[in-house]
């Protein structure tokens, strides 16, 4: 396995939300890094999840950084109030964005970390002029809009690829994939290039405990 290190984050849209403080207290005291947060709007996936109120709710609840990964129409609209809701990096997809740079120096300007993700479909030389702006690169492992699919092993391939661009140009970027990542599918995305696992169903879906589930992703790719 590379030697860079794997940060996990956790995504509480597989959590228990009767008991969601709970239990992103418990991914924290485990070893999170940050927690990720899925929001989507039944237009751009076909899927409705959760907005504004439970990032601000959280907030209060972890030291750990917010990840918000808008799954949405029109993000530019929400920009602002994810941010003063207490998130503190803002993903958006490539797809469906006529004016991505714009976006992205938005979420700068607003003090916020910058990322984007692409579908599973799209090719990774989108992001050759958007790189350089970038904290993070989403690669999604699976079609977005449901937790608990299966890893799409096509994807792996890019994967590498957005790797060696980052690295080609020396930037700084984060690589993260998202999508059925579990103890048998982090290795191969680590094993290419990914630096940041996001884990929904491997984490709060597991028979074991959190603290357990998050031991056995790391463990796999350690």
């Amino acid at each position: 396995m590379p030697k860079r290190p794997i940060k996990l984050a956790p995504s509480i849209l597989a959590s228990d939300f009767t008991r969601l403080g709970q239990q992103v207290t418990e991914a924290e005291a485990a070893g999170a890094d940050r927690i990720h947060v899925d929001v989507m709007d039944g237009h751009f996936v076909p899927n409705i999840s959760i907005g504004v109120p439970i990032v601000k709710s959280l907030r209060p609840v972890t030291k750990l950084p917010l990840e918000t990964h808008l799954m949405i129409e029109n993000p530019d609209l929400f920009l602002e109030a994810f941010a003063t809701a207490g998130s503190n990096t803002l993903i958006v997809h490539w797809e469906d964005n006529a004016n991505l740079h714009r976006t992205v120096h938005e979420i700068r300007r607003l003090g916020l970390k910058a990322g984007v993700a692409i579908n599973p479909a799209t090719p990774a030389n989108v992001l050759t002029e958007i790189l350089p702006d970038l904290d993070l690169v989403l690669v999604m492992t699976v079609n977005p809009g449901w937790g608990g699919q299966r890893f799409i092993e096509s994807t792996v391939p890019k994967i590498a690829q957005v790797r060696q661009m980052i690295d080609d140009r020396g930037l700084p970027c984060e690589l993260e994939i998202d999508g059925g990542v579990d103890a048998a599918t982090a290795p191969r995305g680590v094993e290419v290039g990914a630096d940041v696992l996001v884990a929904g169903s491997s984490i709060f879906n597991a028979k074991e405990s959190v603290a357990a589930a998050m031991q056995r992703l790391s463990k796999s790719v350690s």
